[in-house]
């Protein structure tokens, strides 16, 4: 049986390091396009030797987007950005994901993934979700049988948000709750979001449909920050702040190198981000999600005050 390549855009990151490593797992040969491919070597010795080839791409240049997807057997776009720095929203999310499936079209690719993200909305007030709900439209175009999968936050080893506030909490007394930390969110574990990237691209049904993907529970955005502090053994307040207090402040916070919070990201938090009662799941391409309870011990306990030899409070009770 020949050995069917996959070039996945954006495979360098947080979610596309699992992906490359479920994708090798799977049997495929893999075209990394990043754009700095020298950041991507570290991918290679997740599969066998040849297996994995990183290789310089720029998603807005029609010509080397072609070139990544010449012979390719599949596609997956996994580019997306959560602060503009360099690039924009639209530059990244819509015109980047036009050119990718025009491209995947045109070499005649058989199966498509884009991977967008639950609230996608062209009408929401995020110009993040305008975004991503424009990548998605122009996708459906260019590529009309490609399987588009919205994620809610996805959490794991390398996650920026479990990591960001356990991090935070190491070094301030308080942990704020934007909006009073009532939106909802249900997050979803990586390794299944690769999963489901794995499953769609040989999966039949999955073509020409959108799923979003969560994980087994929901939880409001207090509920989360208690549970970093529970994993982590620290104590801290949890001070309700005021969506117009967070607006201001995210200002100035947006310019900081690293940003802790932007104006867009509390649009953002006005909406709740959790599956829809009508969606097509991680079910439906037969993945069980795993849950923050059984996976986030698992690496939270690098911001605990002696490490891995803290016993919490939990321990002690059982």
């Amino acid at each position: 049986m020949e050995t069917k390549l996959v070039t996945v855009f954006g495979g360098s990151g947080f979610v596309g390091r699992h992906t490359v490593r479920a994708l090798a797992k799977a049997g495929w040969r893999i075209r990394v396009a990043v754009r700095y491919p020298n950041l991507a070597f570290f991918l290679k010795p997740t599969g066998t030797v040849g297996q994995i080839a990183p290789l310089k791409c720029d998603t807005t240049d029609p010509d080397q987007v072609a070139a990544a997807t010449a012979g390719a057997d599949a596609v997956v776009n996994l580019t997306g950005i959560l602060v503009p720095r360099g690039q924009g929203f639209d530059e990244v999310h819509a015109d980047g994901a036009q050119i990718i499936a025009e491209a995947a079209a045109s070499a005649g690719v058989k199966s498509l993934v884009h991977v967008s993200a639950i609230g996608a909305d062209s009408e929401s007030e995020s110009r993040y979700a305008q975004s991503k709900a424009a990548g998605e439209a122009r996708v459906r175009a260019a590529f009309p049988a490609a399987t588009i999968l919205r994620p809610s936050i996805v959490f794991g080893p390398e996650d920026k948000f479990f990591n960001r506030f356990a991090g935070l909490a190491r070094f301030v007394p308080v942990l704020p709750l934007i909006g009073g930390g009532k939106t909802r969110f249900q997050p979803v574990f990586v390794g299944d979001v690769a999963a489901a990237i794995a499953a769609a691209l040989t999966s039949e049904a999955a073509r020409g449909n959108t799923y979003e993907l969560g994980g087994p529970m929901t939880y409001s955005f207090k509920e989360l920050m208690q549970i970093v502090l529970r994993e982590t053994g620290r104590r801290r307040a949890l001070v309700p702040v005021p969506f117009g207090i967070a607006m201001l402040k995210s200002f100035f916070l947006q310019m900081l190198p690293n940003p802790l919070l932007t104006p867009d990201q509390v649009r953002l938090l006005r909406r709740d981000n959790v599956v829809s009662p009508t969606a097509l799941t991680l079910a439906d391409l037969g993945i069980t999600a795993n849950s923050v309870e059984a996976e986030v011990p698992s690496y939270l306990w690098r911001f605990r005050a002696k490490g891995e030899y803290t016993v919490l409070a939990s321990d002690k009770s059982a």
